[in-house]
């Protein structure tokens, strides 16, 4: 059915028309929030690190990779038992790096493990450290730190007499305390394992 309208009409339908078009683009905007890609997490399961000549050993994640150290390009690392454990799946690394307490160092060690975390404060929104205790007897500090900074995840271990090792967990993308967030808390969980199961060997 077609209809038809007066003069009249198509005048008042010609005035509404603008009307209802600026009403609709003046309308109140609520933007999206940020959407991230969806993650898949795998099952944390884990597998051991127990190398032949190593101080330590302990167990990691089997979707990850044990590599040594090779920040020093061509040349050999500060220390042979600097490894780094890869997740290629989240572009992410926790460095590993370990030293032997020698006589009157383990102040500086401990200080020097406090200052490697604390220069990130400028980025930081919050830098909180938490003592830790293992099953096997090994304590530590865990530090958390918040906000968009290079690393979130932090940690040291030791029995204050012969071993200190060092953790840090570091992704290859630029920090993004939101869209990091969830692997963060994912890899926390790997993060703890491993200070959990980690044994000295000599």
């Amino acid at each position: 059915m077609i209809m038809t309208f007066s003069p009249l009409q198509k005048k008042i339908i010609g005035l509404l028309v603008p009307v209802f078009s600026f009403l609709a683009c003046n309308s109140p905007y609520t933007p999206k929030p940020a959407g991230y890609f969806r993650i898949d997490f795998p099952k944390h399961e884990y597998q051991r690190f127990d190398e032949k000549g190593f101080p330590y050993a302990f167990e990691y994640p089997v979707y990850a990779n044990i590599v040594h150290d090779t920040s020093f390009f061509e040349d050999k690392p500060e220390n042979p038992y600097w490894i780094n454990i890869d997740f290629p799946r989240f572009r992410a690394r926790i460095y590993i790096s370990y030293k032997a307490i020698g006589p009157n160092n383990f102040d500086k060690l401990r200080d020097d493990a406090y200052k490697m975390t604390f220069k990130h404060s400028y980025k930081a929104t919050s830098i909180d450290d938490s003592v830790m205790r293992t099953p096997l007897g090994i304590s530590g500090i865990f530090f958390n730190v918040g906000g968009n900074a290079a690393t979130a995840k932090q940690f040291y271990v030791t029995d204050s007499i012969k071993h200190f090792l060092r953790g840090a967990l570091y992704f290859d993308t630029t920090p993004n305390e939101d869209s990091l967030g969830i692997v963060n808390q994912f890899l926390q969980q790997d993060m703890r394992h491993i200070i959990n199961t980690l044994q000295w060997r000599n």
